[in-house]
Protein backbone atom coordinates (compact mmCIF):
# COMPACT_ATOMS: atom_id res chain seq x y z
CA UNK A 1 0.00 0.00 0.00
CA UNK A 2 1.53 3.46 -0.94
CA UNK A 3 2.73 5.52 1.85
CA UNK A 4 -0.41 8.67 2.36
CA UNK A 5 1.40 11.64 0.92
CA UNK A 6 2.77 14.29 3.48
CA UNK A 7 1.06 17.76 3.61
CA UNK A 8 1.89 20.27 1.95
CA UNK A 9 3.91 22.40 4.80
CA UNK A 10 2.70 25.91 2.62
CA UNK A 11 -1.18 25.00 2.71
CA UNK A 12 -2.20 27.90 4.64
CA UNK A 13 -0.53 30.34 2.76
CA UNK A 14 -1.82 28.61 -0.58
CA UNK A 15 -5.66 29.34 0.89
CA UNK A 16 -4.54 33.04 1.35
CA UNK A 17 -4.56 32.54 -2.51
CA UNK A 18 -7.36 30.80 -3.26
CA UNK A 19 -9.71 32.04 -0.76
CA UNK A 20 -8.66 35.47 -3.02
CA UNK A 21 -9.77 34.17 -6.18
CA UNK A 22 -12.82 33.29 -4.90
CA UNK A 23 -13.55 36.40 -3.61
CA UNK A 24 -13.00 38.31 -6.55
CA UNK A 25 -15.41 35.99 -8.67
CA UNK A 26 -18.05 35.82 -6.42
CA UNK A 27 -18.46 39.90 -5.50
CA UNK A 28 -17.92 40.52 -9.50
CA UNK A 29 -21.63 39.16 -8.96
CA UNK A 30 -22.46 42.38 -7.41
CA UNK A 31 -19.97 44.84 -7.15
CA UNK A 32 -21.31 45.94 -11.09
CA UNK A 33 -24.40 46.31 -9.57
CA UNK A 34 -23.80 49.40 -7.74
CA UNK A 35 -21.91 50.59 -10.39
CA UNK A 36 -24.13 49.88 -13.17
CA UNK A 37 -26.07 53.68 -13.18
CA UNK A 38 -22.73 55.64 -13.58
CA UNK A 39 -21.75 53.12 -16.25
CA UNK A 40 -24.99 53.76 -17.92
CA UNK A 41 -24.63 57.02 -17.95
CA UNK A 42 -21.19 57.79 -18.83
CA UNK A 43 -21.16 54.76 -21.59
CA UNK A 44 -24.69 55.85 -22.99
CA UNK A 45 -26.60 52.53 -22.35
CA UNK A 46 -29.99 52.05 -23.49
CA UNK A 47 -32.44 50.88 -21.00
CA UNK A 48 -33.21 47.85 -22.89
CA UNK A 49 -29.66 46.82 -23.08
CA UNK A 50 -28.28 47.66 -19.17
CA UNK A 51 -29.48 44.51 -18.25
CA UNK A 52 -27.15 42.90 -20.22
CA UNK A 53 -24.12 43.75 -18.40
CA UNK A 54 -25.11 41.36 -15.82
CA UNK A 55 -26.56 38.98 -17.94
CA UNK A 56 -23.52 38.27 -20.34
CA UNK A 57 -21.70 37.24 -17.40
CA UNK A 58 -23.87 35.05 -15.28
CA UNK A 59 -24.99 33.35 -18.79
CA UNK A 60 -21.26 32.70 -19.86
CA UNK A 61 -20.06 31.91 -16.21
CA UNK A 62 -23.39 29.26 -15.42
CA UNK A 63 -23.35 27.83 -19.28
CA UNK A 64 -19.98 26.98 -19.04
CA UNK A 65 -18.78 25.95 -15.27
CA UNK A 66 -19.22 22.04 -16.14
CA UNK A 67 -16.72 22.70 -18.81
CA UNK A 68 -14.46 24.65 -16.42
CA UNK A 69 -14.64 21.91 -14.10
CA UNK A 70 -13.35 19.30 -16.49
CA UNK A 71 -11.04 21.41 -18.32
CA UNK A 72 -9.70 21.79 -14.71
CA UNK A 73 -9.49 17.71 -13.67
CA UNK A 74 -7.90 17.33 -17.80
CA UNK A 75 -5.30 20.21 -17.52
CA UNK A 76 -4.65 19.98 -13.63
CA UNK A 77 -6.10 22.73 -11.11
CA UNK A 78 -3.35 24.85 -10.35
CA UNK A 79 -2.62 25.35 -14.68
CA UNK A 80 -6.66 25.91 -14.51
CA UNK A 81 -6.67 28.36 -11.89
CA UNK A 82 -3.60 30.40 -12.93
CA UNK A 83 -5.17 30.57 -17.06
CA UNK A 84 -8.98 31.70 -15.30
CA UNK A 85 -6.84 34.36 -13.13
CA UNK A 86 -4.99 35.82 -15.92
CA UNK A 87 -8.34 35.85 -18.63
CA UNK A 88 -10.25 37.06 -15.51
CA UNK A 89 -7.94 39.89 -15.27
CA UNK A 90 -7.73 40.67 -18.68
CA UNK A 91 -11.51 40.91 -19.55
CA UNK A 92 -11.49 42.87 -16.35
CA UNK A 93 -9.42 45.61 -18.07
CA UNK A 94 -11.10 45.37 -21.03
CA UNK A 95 -14.68 46.28 -19.42
CA UNK A 96 -12.91 48.82 -17.39
CA UNK A 97 -11.43 50.71 -20.36
CA UNK A 98 -14.47 50.13 -22.47
CA UNK A 99 -15.47 53.12 -24.48
CA UNK A 100 -18.73 51.81 -25.58
CA UNK A 101 -21.61 49.21 -24.55
CA UNK A 102 -20.65 46.18 -27.11
CA UNK A 103 -17.30 46.45 -25.98
CA UNK A 104 -18.19 46.48 -22.14
CA UNK A 105 -20.82 43.84 -22.98
CA UNK A 106 -18.21 41.38 -24.62
CA UNK A 107 -15.73 42.04 -21.67
CA UNK A 108 -18.49 40.83 -19.37
CA UNK A 109 -18.83 37.92 -21.54
CA UNK A 110 -15.11 36.31 -21.24
CA UNK A 111 -15.04 37.58 -17.54
CA UNK A 112 -17.81 34.89 -17.45
CA UNK A 113 -15.73 32.28 -19.33
CA UNK A 114 -12.90 32.73 -17.15
CA UNK A 115 -14.68 33.05 -14.16
CA UNK A 116 -15.96 29.53 -14.81
CA UNK A 117 -12.67 27.67 -15.46
CA UNK A 118 -11.20 29.42 -12.16
CA UNK A 119 -14.05 28.65 -9.95
CA UNK A 120 -14.65 25.25 -9.87
CA UNK A 121 -9.91 25.16 -9.93
CA UNK A 122 -10.38 26.85 -6.58
CA UNK A 123 -12.37 24.76 -4.92
CA UNK A 124 -11.36 21.40 -6.30
CA UNK A 125 -7.83 22.81 -5.21
CA UNK A 126 -8.80 23.11 -1.73
CA UNK A 127 -10.29 20.04 -1.34
CA UNK A 128 -6.95 18.69 -2.75
CA UNK A 129 -5.01 20.64 -0.72
CA UNK A 130 -6.64 20.24 2.42
CA UNK A 131 -6.86 16.44 3.78
CA UNK A 132 -6.83 15.99 7.22
CA UNK A 133 -10.44 16.17 8.82
CA UNK A 134 -9.84 19.42 11.23
CA UNK A 135 -7.66 21.14 8.80
CA UNK A 136 -10.16 20.66 6.29
CA UNK A 137 -12.90 22.23 8.31
CA UNK A 138 -10.83 25.38 9.17
CA UNK A 139 -10.30 25.64 5.61
CA UNK A 140 -13.83 25.39 4.32
CA UNK A 141 -15.02 27.52 7.43
CA UNK A 142 -12.61 30.01 5.66
CA UNK A 143 -14.00 29.53 2.25
CA UNK A 144 -17.58 29.01 3.44
CA UNK A 145 -17.05 32.46 5.18
CA UNK A 146 -15.84 34.22 1.61
CA UNK A 147 -18.41 32.22 -0.56
CA UNK A 148 -21.49 33.50 1.38
CA UNK A 149 -20.26 37.11 1.98
CA UNK A 150 -18.67 38.04 -1.20
CA UNK A 151 -21.74 39.09 -2.83
CA UNK A 152 -22.48 41.14 0.10
CA UNK A 153 -18.66 42.46 0.37
CA UNK A 154 -19.59 43.56 -3.62
CA UNK A 155 -21.95 45.52 -2.60
CA UNK A 156 -19.88 47.55 -0.19
CA UNK A 157 -16.77 47.70 -2.66
CA UNK A 158 -18.76 48.68 -5.43
CA UNK A 159 -20.05 51.75 -3.58
CA UNK A 160 -16.79 52.81 -2.04
CA UNK A 161 -15.59 52.50 -5.81
CA UNK A 162 -18.02 54.41 -7.22
CA UNK A 163 -18.39 56.88 -5.00
CA UNK A 164 -14.69 57.72 -4.37
CA UNK A 165 -13.53 56.97 -7.68
CA UNK A 166 -15.45 56.00 -10.67
CA UNK A 167 -17.75 53.01 -11.80
CA UNK A 168 -14.76 51.98 -14.02
CA UNK A 169 -12.90 50.96 -11.07
CA UNK A 170 -15.43 48.30 -9.90
CA UNK A 171 -13.22 46.64 -12.53
CA UNK A 172 -10.24 47.48 -12.78
CA UNK A 173 -10.50 45.97 -9.12
CA UNK A 174 -10.26 43.13 -10.39
CA UNK A 175 -6.60 42.99 -11.98
CA UNK A 176 -5.33 43.73 -8.43
CA UNK A 177 -6.84 40.33 -7.17
CA UNK A 178 -5.84 38.65 -10.00
CA UNK A 179 -2.48 39.66 -10.19
CA UNK A 180 -2.21 38.32 -6.21
CA UNK A 181 -2.97 35.44 -6.67
CA UNK A 182 -1.66 34.99 -9.75
CA UNK A 183 1.93 35.55 -7.92
CA UNK A 184 0.81 33.12 -4.72
CA UNK A 185 -0.40 30.55 -6.89
CA UNK A 186 2.94 30.31 -8.77
CA UNK A 187 5.27 31.01 -5.49
CA UNK A 188 2.86 28.30 -3.22
CA UNK A 189 0.24 26.73 -4.42
CA UNK A 190 1.55 22.91 -4.78
CA UNK A 191 -1.25 20.58 -6.44
CA UNK A 192 -1.33 16.39 -5.87
CA UNK A 193 -0.06 14.81 -8.65
CA UNK A 194 -2.73 12.09 -8.39
CA UNK A 195 -6.59 12.46 -10.14
CA UNK A 196 -5.69 13.79 -13.55
CA UNK A 197 -8.67 12.70 -15.65
CA UNK A 198 -7.24 12.79 -18.62
CA UNK A 199 -9.73 11.05 -20.74
CA UNK A 200 -10.93 12.77 -24.11
CA UNK A 201 -13.35 16.03 -23.68
CA UNK A 202 -16.91 14.81 -23.96
CA UNK A 203 -17.79 17.29 -27.02
CA UNK A 204 -21.52 16.35 -26.70
CA UNK A 205 -21.64 16.74 -23.24
CA UNK A 206 -20.48 20.35 -23.06
CA UNK A 207 -22.60 21.37 -25.84
CA UNK A 208 -25.75 20.11 -24.26
CA UNK A 209 -25.20 21.36 -20.72
CA UNK A 210 -24.01 24.57 -21.77
CA UNK A 211 -26.64 25.15 -24.11
CA UNK A 212 -29.08 23.94 -20.99
CA UNK A 213 -27.82 25.75 -18.42
CA UNK A 214 -27.54 29.04 -20.40
CA UNK A 215 -31.31 28.38 -22.00
CA UNK A 216 -32.22 28.03 -17.91
CA UNK A 217 -30.43 31.46 -16.80
CA UNK A 218 -32.04 33.15 -19.72
CA UNK A 219 -35.00 32.22 -19.12
CA UNK A 220 -35.31 33.25 -16.09
CA UNK A 221 -33.76 36.60 -16.71
CA UNK A 222 -36.56 36.95 -19.36
CA UNK A 223 -39.50 35.92 -17.19
CA UNK A 224 -38.21 38.96 -15.07
CA UNK A 225 -38.34 41.60 -18.05
CA UNK A 226 -41.23 39.63 -20.31
CA UNK A 227 -43.64 37.52 -17.82
CA UNK A 228 -43.75 34.11 -16.98
CA UNK A 229 -45.91 33.41 -19.70
CA UNK A 230 -44.27 35.09 -22.54
CA UNK A 231 -43.38 32.83 -25.72
CA UNK A 232 -39.59 33.64 -25.27
CA UNK A 233 -39.49 32.63 -21.72
CA UNK A 234 -41.76 29.34 -22.03
CA UNK A 235 -39.29 28.30 -24.93
CA UNK A 236 -36.36 29.16 -23.23
CA UNK A 237 -37.84 26.74 -19.95
CA UNK A 238 -38.55 24.18 -22.76
CA UNK A 239 -35.33 24.21 -24.60
CA UNK A 240 -33.64 23.60 -21.46
CA UNK A 241 -35.71 20.79 -20.41
CA UNK A 242 -34.97 18.97 -23.56
CA UNK A 243 -31.44 19.74 -23.34
CA UNK A 244 -30.65 18.89 -19.83
CA UNK A 245 -32.70 15.63 -20.22
CA UNK A 246 -30.73 15.07 -23.40
CA UNK A 247 -27.53 15.45 -21.64
CA UNK A 248 -28.52 13.28 -18.45
CA UNK A 249 -29.23 10.52 -21.24
CA UNK A 250 -26.07 10.66 -22.76
CA UNK A 251 -23.52 11.21 -19.71
CA UNK A 252 -25.13 7.50 -18.78
CA UNK A 253 -23.87 6.36 -21.82
CA UNK A 254 -20.33 8.06 -22.76
CA UNK A 255 -16.86 6.31 -21.81
CA UNK A 256 -15.82 9.21 -20.08
CA UNK A 257 -19.04 11.66 -19.43
CA UNK A 258 -18.02 15.60 -18.95
CA UNK A 259 -20.43 15.28 -15.76
CA UNK A 260 -20.70 11.50 -14.05
CA UNK A 261 -23.64 10.77 -13.04
CA UNK A 262 -22.13 9.10 -9.38
CA UNK A 263 -20.94 13.00 -8.91
CA UNK A 264 -24.82 13.66 -8.26
CA UNK A 265 -26.71 10.79 -7.60
CA UNK A 266 -24.81 10.44 -4.53
CA UNK A 267 -27.02 11.09 -2.12
CA UNK A 268 -25.39 13.74 0.04
CA UNK A 269 -23.76 15.66 -2.97
CA UNK A 270 -27.29 15.39 -4.40
CA UNK A 271 -28.65 16.99 -1.04
CA UNK A 272 -26.46 19.58 -0.62
CA UNK A 273 -26.69 20.49 -4.37
CA UNK A 274 -30.59 21.29 -4.43
CA UNK A 275 -30.75 22.73 -0.82
CA UNK A 276 -28.02 24.54 -1.27
CA UNK A 277 -28.94 26.30 -4.80
CA UNK A 278 -32.56 27.07 -3.05
CA UNK A 279 -30.94 28.87 -0.09
CA UNK A 280 -29.23 31.10 -2.22
CA UNK A 281 -32.65 31.84 -4.19
CA UNK A 282 -33.28 33.61 -0.79
CA UNK A 283 -30.29 35.31 -0.03
CA UNK A 284 -29.78 36.74 -3.65
CA UNK A 285 -33.77 37.88 -3.51
CA UNK A 286 -32.87 39.76 -0.29
CA UNK A 287 -29.61 41.51 -1.34
CA UNK A 288 -31.96 42.79 -4.46
CA UNK A 289 -34.76 43.82 -2.29
CA UNK A 290 -32.85 45.26 0.60
CA UNK A 291 -30.49 47.27 -2.00
CA UNK A 292 -33.67 48.81 -3.48
CA UNK A 293 -35.19 49.55 0.16
CA UNK A 294 -32.36 51.22 1.54
CA UNK A 295 -31.53 53.59 -1.24
CA UNK A 296 -34.63 54.24 -2.43
CA UNK A 297 -37.43 54.39 0.54
CA UNK A 298 -34.53 55.22 3.52
CA UNK A 299 -32.97 57.44 0.84
CA UNK A 300 -29.04 55.94 1.95
CA UNK A 301 -26.22 56.48 -0.75
CA UNK A 302 -24.98 53.87 -2.31
CA UNK A 303 -21.83 53.52 -0.23
CA UNK A 304 -23.97 53.78 3.15
CA UNK A 305 -26.40 51.01 1.64
CA UNK A 306 -23.62 48.90 1.05
CA UNK A 307 -22.06 49.24 4.68
CA UNK A 308 -25.08 48.47 5.71
CA UNK A 309 -25.04 44.80 4.66
CA UNK A 310 -21.80 44.46 6.93
CA UNK A 311 -23.49 43.02 10.27
CA UNK A 312 -24.59 40.22 8.00
CA UNK A 313 -20.77 40.09 6.79
CA UNK A 314 -19.58 39.35 9.77
CA UNK A 315 -22.20 36.86 10.95
CA UNK A 316 -21.60 34.93 7.73
CA UNK A 317 -18.06 34.86 8.74
CA UNK A 318 -18.28 33.97 12.92
CA UNK A 319 -20.96 31.46 11.43
CA UNK A 320 -18.84 29.74 9.43
CA UNK A 321 -15.15 30.21 10.89
CA UNK A 322 -16.32 29.72 14.72
CA UNK A 323 -19.63 27.50 14.69
CA UNK A 324 -19.24 26.15 11.44
CA UNK A 325 -15.72 24.72 11.82
CA UNK A 326 -15.70 24.33 15.66
CA UNK A 327 -18.67 21.55 15.38
CA UNK A 328 -18.19 19.98 11.73
CA UNK A 329 -15.86 17.51 13.56
CA UNK A 330 -18.15 16.95 16.40
CA UNK A 331 -21.50 16.55 14.85
CA UNK A 332 -23.22 15.70 11.22
CA UNK A 333 -23.63 18.00 8.65
CA UNK A 334 -27.26 18.04 8.35
CA UNK A 335 -27.52 19.13 11.97
CA UNK A 336 -25.69 21.89 10.63
CA UNK A 337 -27.02 23.04 7.48
CA UNK A 338 -30.71 22.07 8.26
CA UNK A 339 -30.35 24.42 11.39
CA UNK A 340 -28.40 27.23 9.75
CA UNK A 341 -30.85 27.45 7.03
CA UNK A 342 -33.45 27.63 9.55
CA UNK A 343 -32.10 30.47 11.72
CA UNK A 344 -31.17 32.41 8.70
CA UNK A 345 -35.35 31.69 8.12
CA UNK A 346 -35.69 33.40 10.86
CA UNK A 347 -33.35 36.77 10.06
CA UNK A 348 -35.39 36.50 7.01
CA UNK A 349 -38.95 36.60 8.87
CA UNK A 350 -37.12 39.66 10.69
CA UNK A 351 -36.77 41.58 7.57
CA UNK A 352 -40.15 40.74 6.34
CA UNK A 353 -41.39 43.04 9.03
CA UNK A 354 -40.08 46.24 7.15
CA UNK A 355 -42.29 49.35 6.84
CA UNK A 356 -41.52 53.08 5.26
CA UNK A 357 -39.83 54.38 8.41
CA UNK A 358 -38.56 50.88 10.19
CA UNK A 359 -35.58 51.36 12.09
CA UNK A 360 -32.37 50.33 11.41
CA UNK A 361 -31.53 48.57 14.51
CA UNK A 362 -34.71 47.30 15.29
CA UNK A 363 -35.35 45.63 12.17
CA UNK A 364 -32.59 45.42 9.56
CA UNK A 365 -30.10 45.04 12.51
CA UNK A 366 -31.18 41.69 14.46
CA UNK A 367 -32.57 40.06 10.55
CA UNK A 368 -28.77 40.50 9.06
CA UNK A 369 -26.95 39.26 11.90
CA UNK A 370 -28.95 36.59 11.81
CA UNK A 371 -28.73 35.54 8.22
CA UNK A 372 -25.44 36.03 8.48
CA UNK A 373 -24.78 33.74 11.39
CA UNK A 374 -27.44 31.01 9.69
CA UNK A 375 -25.76 31.25 6.13
CA UNK A 376 -22.17 30.60 7.40
CA UNK A 377 -23.04 28.24 10.03
CA UNK A 378 -24.68 25.64 6.71
CA UNK A 379 -22.15 26.98 4.12
CA UNK A 380 -19.65 25.81 5.75
CA UNK A 381 -20.65 22.01 5.97
CA UNK A 382 -22.19 22.18 2.58
CA UNK A 383 -18.72 23.32 1.00
CA UNK A 384 -16.80 20.18 2.56
CA UNK A 385 -19.23 17.71 1.78
CA UNK A 386 -19.92 18.68 -2.14
CA UNK A 387 -16.51 17.55 -2.64
CA UNK A 388 -16.25 14.49 0.20
CA UNK A 389 -15.43 11.20 -1.15
CA UNK A 390 -15.92 12.19 -4.32
CA UNK A 391 -12.38 10.79 -6.85
CA UNK A 392 -9.72 12.87 -7.44
CA UNK A 393 -10.58 12.89 -11.12
CA UNK A 394 -14.18 14.00 -10.51
CA UNK A 395 -13.20 16.94 -8.03
CA UNK A 396 -13.13 19.72 -10.73
CA UNK A 397 -16.84 18.59 -11.95
CA UNK A 398 -17.88 17.93 -8.34
CA UNK A 399 -16.43 21.65 -7.60
CA UNK A 400 -18.01 23.18 -10.25
CA UNK A 401 -22.02 21.37 -9.48
CA UNK A 402 -21.30 23.58 -6.31
CA UNK A 403 -20.80 26.96 -8.38
CA UNK A 404 -23.34 26.13 -10.47
CA UNK A 405 -26.46 25.17 -8.41
CA UNK A 406 -25.42 28.85 -6.66
CA UNK A 407 -25.49 30.46 -10.05
CA UNK A 408 -28.98 29.32 -10.90
CA UNK A 409 -30.14 29.77 -7.85
CA UNK A 410 -29.03 33.18 -7.82
CA UNK A 411 -30.62 33.58 -11.08
CA UNK A 412 -34.03 31.88 -9.64
CA UNK A 413 -34.24 34.39 -6.93
CA UNK A 414 -33.92 37.34 -8.94
CA UNK A 415 -35.89 36.69 -11.57
CA UNK A 416 -38.84 34.67 -9.03
CA UNK A 417 -38.83 37.09 -6.22
CA UNK A 418 -38.15 40.31 -8.53
CA UNK A 419 -42.00 39.30 -10.06
CA UNK A 420 -43.53 38.51 -6.97
CA UNK A 421 -42.50 41.61 -5.65
CA UNK A 422 -44.06 43.81 -8.21
CA UNK A 423 -47.39 41.85 -8.40
CA UNK A 424 -47.68 42.87 -4.85
CA UNK A 425 -47.07 45.82 -5.44
CA UNK A 426 -49.59 46.14 -8.34
CA UNK A 427 -52.01 44.54 -6.58
CA UNK A 428 -51.67 47.06 -3.33
CA UNK A 429 -52.02 49.89 -4.94
CA UNK A 430 -54.88 48.52 -6.95
CA UNK A 431 -56.88 48.30 -3.31
CA UNK A 432 -55.47 51.81 -2.10
CA UNK A 433 -55.84 54.14 -4.56
CA UNK A 434 -58.37 56.35 -4.11
CA UNK A 435 -57.33 59.11 -6.74
CA UNK A 436 -54.33 59.50 -9.42
CA UNK A 437 -53.06 62.25 -6.95
CA UNK A 438 -51.26 59.06 -5.29
CA UNK A 439 -49.53 58.04 -7.63
CA UNK A 440 -47.71 61.16 -7.14
CA UNK A 441 -47.40 61.03 -3.47
CA UNK A 442 -44.36 59.71 -2.69
CA UNK A 443 -45.04 58.09 0.48
CA UNK A 444 -48.09 56.09 -1.03
CA UNK A 445 -45.30 54.90 -3.63
CA UNK A 446 -43.09 53.75 -1.14
CA UNK A 447 -45.74 52.51 0.95
CA UNK A 448 -46.74 50.06 -1.85
CA UNK A 449 -42.56 49.04 -3.22
CA UNK A 450 -42.41 48.04 0.92
CA UNK A 451 -45.24 45.96 0.38
CA UNK A 452 -44.00 44.02 -2.38
CA UNK A 453 -40.61 43.63 -0.63
CA UNK A 454 -42.49 42.20 2.40
CA UNK A 455 -44.30 39.97 0.47
CA UNK A 456 -41.10 38.58 -1.49
CA UNK A 457 -39.25 38.14 1.43
CA UNK A 458 -41.79 36.10 3.62
CA UNK A 459 -41.45 33.68 0.39
CA UNK A 460 -38.05 33.61 0.59
CA UNK A 461 -38.60 32.91 4.50
CA UNK A 462 -40.64 29.66 3.17
CA UNK A 463 -37.88 28.74 0.74
CA UNK A 464 -35.14 28.78 3.31
CA UNK A 465 -37.26 26.79 5.28
CA UNK A 466 -37.57 24.48 2.61
CA UNK A 467 -34.05 24.29 1.95
CA UNK A 468 -33.57 23.43 5.98
CA UNK A 469 -35.87 20.55 5.71
CA UNK A 470 -34.55 18.95 2.48
CA UNK A 471 -31.42 18.89 4.60
CA UNK A 472 -32.10 17.22 6.79
CA UNK A 473 -33.81 14.97 5.11
CA UNK A 474 -31.63 14.16 1.97
CA UNK A 475 -28.07 14.56 3.74
CA UNK A 476 -27.12 11.54 6.15
CA UNK A 477 -23.38 11.96 6.17
CA UNK A 478 -21.91 10.83 9.90
CA UNK A 479 -19.58 13.62 11.47
CA UNK A 480 -16.68 14.26 8.69
CA UNK A 481 -13.61 12.73 10.22
CA UNK A 482 -11.03 10.00 9.58
CA UNK A 483 -11.12 8.17 6.12
CA UNK A 484 -13.68 6.02 4.55
CA UNK A 485 -14.10 5.03 0.72
CA UNK A 486 -14.83 7.31 -2.29
CA UNK A 487 -17.37 6.94 -5.23
CA UNK A 488 -16.63 3.38 -6.11
CA UNK A 489 -14.67 0.25 -5.56
CA UNK A 490 -10.91 2.15 -4.51
CA UNK A 491 -10.43 3.22 -1.37
CA UNK A 492 -8.54 6.45 -0.34
CA UNK A 493 -5.36 4.33 0.05
CA UNK A 494 -5.68 2.88 -3.18
CA UNK A 495 -5.66 6.24 -4.75
CA UNK A 496 -3.13 7.18 -2.05
CA UNK A 497 -4.68 10.59 -1.53
CA UNK A 498 -6.63 11.04 1.83
CA UNK A 499 -10.48 11.63 1.67
CA UNK A 500 -12.47 12.96 4.59
CA UNK A 501 -15.29 10.17 5.48
CA UNK A 502 -18.94 10.17 5.85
Amino acid sequence: MPETPQPDPRRWTALIFIAIAQLMVVLDSTVVNIALPSAQQDLGISDGNKQWVITAYTLAFGGLLLFGGRVSDLWGRKNTFIVGLLGFAVASAIGGAAVNTAMLLGARTLQGVFGALLAPAALSLLAVTFTDAKERAKAFGIYGAIAGAGAAVGLILGGVLTQFLNWRWALFVNILFAIAAVIGAVLVIREPAQGRNRNRVDIPGVILASAGLVSLVYGFSRAESDGWTSGMTLGLFAASVVLLATFALVESRVSAPLLPLRVVTERNRGGVYLSLGLAVIGMFGLFLFLTYYLQQVMGYSALKSGFAFLPMVGGMVVGSTQIGTRLMLRVRPRLLMAPGFLVAALGMLVLAQIKVDSSYAAVLLPGLVLMGLGMGTAFMPAMSLATHGVRPEDAGVASAMVNTSQQVGGSIGTALLNTLATSATATWVSSHITSKADLKNQLFLNQSAVHGYSVAIYWATGILALSALLAFVLIDAGVQGGHQQVDGEKSAEDLAIPVIAH
